[in-house]
This record gives C-alpha cells, sequence and structure tokens, in this order.
C-alpha cells in the first residue's frame, strides 16, 4: 500500500469516527513519527503525514472530562466497592489522576499525609490528608501491595483493570439517574480545580496543589467555576471603597 496525504487524512477521519477525535490526532502523530524513521533511512520519498493538521474540538462541544457535581461524589462513593473506594478517594479529595493514585507506594502516605510527584510533570504534589479520604483509607480492606490502594486479590491495580470495573459501576449510576453522563475519572481533578477557585485561591495555589507547572493549566482545570461567592466579597469591598471615597470628595455643606 502506498500512503499518500489523502489516504492519511481518511485513515485521520475514520479514526476520528470511531474513535473520537483524540485518538485519531494521536494516530496521526504516531504515523508521522512512523513515517520521518522510513524517509530518513530511505524507505520512503517523504513524510505523507506531514502538515496534516489535527482535528479540532467543535466550539459547541463540551468540555471533556467535566467537574463532578457534589451529589454524584455521593453517589459515587456510597456505591463503589470497598476494594475500590480508596482509589475514588484519592482521585476525590487530593487530586490525584488515575495513574497516580492507583500506583502510589504505600509509603507515600505518612502521618497522615500524602506527599509524591506528578507522573506527567514530575512536578510534586503534597496533601494533607482530608477527613474524608482518612476515613475511606482507614476502613480499607487490609492488603499486602506495595501500593497505597489494590484490586480485590489485593494485588496493585492497573489502570485498565480499573477503568473495567468501574465502568459497570458508572452505567449503573447513569440509569438510575444518579449520575450525569459523561461522567470520568480524570473530571475529579477538574472537581478540586474549580472547587479550589470558588473559595477564592489564586491560580498559582491550585497549579500547586494539582502538581502543575503552569498556571494556564491550573486556569483550564478550574473553568466553569462558580465565582458568585467571591465576587460577592469583592462587590461589597468594592462598594465600600466607592462610599469611602465619595464621603472624602462631598465636603460638608456641598
Amino acid at each position: 500500500m502506498k500512503f499518500t496525504k489523502p489516504l492519511v487524512v481518511r485513515i485521520r477521519d475514520k479514526a476520528a469516527t470511531t474513535r473520537g477525535r483524540k485518538f485519531a490526532n494521536d494516530l496521526k502523530a504516531r504515523l508521522s513519527t512512523l513515517f520521518n524513521w522510513g524517509a530518513e533511512r530511505g524507505y520512503l520519498s517523504g513524510n505523507p503525514a506531514a502538515g496534516i493538521k489535527d482535528i479540532r474540538r467543535k466550539k459547541d462541544q463540551p468540555d471533556a472530562n467535566r467537574p463532578w457535581a457534589d451529589e454524584e461524589q455521593h453517589a459515587v462513593l456510597a456505591e463503589v466497592p470497598a476494594h475500590m473506594k480508596p482509589a475514588i478517594g484519592l482521585m476525590m479529595f487530593t487530586a490525584l489522576g488515575p495513574k497516580d493514585a492507583l500506583t502510589l507506594p504505600r509509603n507515600f502516605y505518612r502521618d497522615g499525609e500524602i506527599a509524591t510527584n506528578r507522573s506527567k510533570t514530575g512536578e510534586p504534589v503534597f496533601w494533607p490528608c482530608p477527613e474524608p479520604l482518612a476515613a475511606i483509607l482507614d476502613a480499607a480492606p487490609a492488603h499486602s501491595a506495595v501500593t497505597l490502594v489494590a484490586n480485590s486479590r489485593g494485588l496493585p491495580w492497573t489502570l485498565s483493570g480499573f477503568r473495567a470495573s468501574w465502568r459497570p459501576v458508572r452505567l449503573q449510576l447513569e440509569k438510575r439517574g444518579a449520575v450525569g453522563p459523561d461522567l470520568t475519572l480524570y473530571g475529579l481533578r477538574k472537581t478540586v480545580a474549580v472547587i479550589l477557585r470558588e473559595i477564592g485561591y489564586d491560580e498559582r495555589t491550585i497549579a500547586d496543589a494539582l502538581g502543575q507547572k503552569t498556571v494556564e493549566m491550573a486556569r483550564h482545570y478550574a473553568k466553569g467555576a462558580d465565582l458568585k461567592p467571591k465576587m460577592r466579597g469583592v462587590v461589597r469591598a468594592f462598594e465600600d471603597e466607592l462610599n469611602k471615597r465619595r464621603t472624602k470628595t462631598v465636603k460638608p455643606g456641598d
């Protein structure tokens, strides 16, 4: 088969239809790497994937990994089996991504505190264990795995194994109307970011909490935060300042 640019575009578009936009863009990137390898060694005259753009997310398409509502968090914690709850709790109360939560070494949780490095960025992550998470970890089934959380056999979770166990729980909750559609494990990172933003923490603090190098990613994760509580205080302070300035400007008898 001779690969041409139109053929690569068709492959990308078909992958997008069957597996989604992100998968299609990743496939195109991998093909480009392979073609570059072949071109450097004389197997190809060039890279037919060069210059082909990624498929962009539609403006009206909802954000991936949306934050969880409070009711959804409660419903999931009430439903998941005991051996899954510690992993969910780590994601929910410390903003660790699925991979980091599942592979967190047992000895990285000491004296009620979690200290680790985020695998994706290498940035340090430190969380004093919130009370709800401490209760979940204290009640977790005993196991001898080197990781803090373990599957029903007492062995470290694999990411694919946890997702396979999570899917039927999510679908059952969705069928009952206890959670909305498009609930993802990674959405719990956004949930933490949104809550921190809503209670007034700045983007640098949120970035530190999530183990991110830049505030730009923190801004993206906290998108959609309800700023009403914070802004009510801001506006009250603004009004107080206006009143003070008005008092100074308007002299008695004017």
